[in-house]
């Protein structure tokens, strides 16, 4: 009989487990990726090798970051010249009397 799918055990500790939720809160760019502000799986598992040399494959990434309670985000695409200003003002005034 089977006791349920067999699961293995995380390669990190509690300890280095709360160190990468803390090393991703402080954002990419503090740990060299200055790019974007994104977190890639590749990137954690970079991230993972260099601060406690252990590796990782993509999905196992994917699984350890889903137990600590992180979901896979779609960042919004926005236009760098965007202003935050003329949208709001637009949106109170112009909008509503265009619905008139």
């Amino acid at each position: 009989m089977s006791k349920g799918p067999s699961v293995a055990d995380c390669r990190l500790s509690p300890k280095q487990v709360d160190r990468l939720a803390a090393a991703l809160e402080e954002g990419p760019a503090a740990h060299g990726y200055t790019e974007d502000q994104r977190w890639t799986l590749a990137r954690v598992a970079d991230l993972i090798g260099r601060l406690f040399r252990v590796r990782y494959t993509l999905r196992g990434v994917s699984y350890l970051l889903h137990r600590m309670g992180f979901s896979p985000q779609v960042p919004a695409h926005r236009a760098i010249e965007r202003d935050e200003e003329a949208i709001v003002t637009w949106r109170r005034e112009t909008w509503p009397a265009g619905k008139r």
